[in-house]
């Protein structure tokens, strides 16, 4: 079932279809596109989820929602009405530096939104080798590793080639001129020599999420 807001159709069944809600994206929508997308959803008994949203425009929504919640570092803005599914399992979010926080915030909080429980390992670059090494035994039991590095894009490698789960690769587009935005991060995910390493779009922390986290629910279930 979906509505017509003109500008937007909220889906109001994909959580049955998908195991996933209807998730606002954020970037390129005005605040009041957002607020009125957010309070048809929470109208229909169901959360409002929109990533991608600017801190002016967080300022702008929580003007007209108060209630809503805005977490900059993920940019990921939410307005709940029912609790959120209990957290089960365990999915590991690995970044390189300080710089990929955002899209793994985004990645990290949208897997907690649909269920998992989440190990955070950051600032685990290979530029220090030693700081992965040491931290193997917190990310060792996920049902899956998200792994979030821009520059040469090479961390999926190597923490593929440690483990035996699912690993998920999301290039940023943190780098110097010749990352090319973080095409070389994703071209360098796409060329690795660890068997088994998914590579999800640049900066696609929320796509990750979703994916980790259906990994993890289907564990869960058997």
């Amino acid at each position: 079932m979906t509505d017509d807001l003109h500008f937007a159709k909220p889906d109001y069944a994909r959580q049955q279809r998908c195991g996933v809600p209807e998730v606002i994206y954020g970037a390129g929508k005005t605040a009041p596109q957002i607020v009125a997308i957010m309070r048809a959803l929470n109208d229909a008994g169901q959360n409002a989820f929109a990533t991608r949203v600017t801190p002016e425009q967080a300022a702008a929504v929580r003007a007209e929602l108060s209630d809503a919640v805005y977490r900059a570092e993920a940019r990921i803005l939410t307005r709940d009405v029912i609790p959120l599914p209990p957290r089960t399992g365990k999915i590991a979010v690995l970044c390189a530096g300080t710089s990929d926080l955002p899209v793994a915030e985004e990645a990290a909080v949208t897997a907690e939104r649909l269920g998992a429980a989440v190990e955070r390992v950051y600032d685990v670059g290979v530029a220090g080798l030693h700081r992965l090494l040491s931290r193997v035994e917190r990310f060792a039991d996920a049902r899956a590793i998200i792994v979030v590095a821009g520059m040469e894009g090479a961390l999926p490698s190597v923490v593929g080639g440690l483990i035996d789960k699912p690993v998920i690769a999301v290039p940023t587009s943190v780098g110097y001129g010749a990352s090319f935005n973080g095409l070389a991060a994703l071209l360098g995910m796409l060329n690795t020599c660890a068997a088994g390493v998914t590579v999800v779009n640049i900066d696609n922390g929320f796509g990750a999420g979703v994916a980790a986290a259906r990994i993890n629910h289907g564990a869960t279930a058997n």
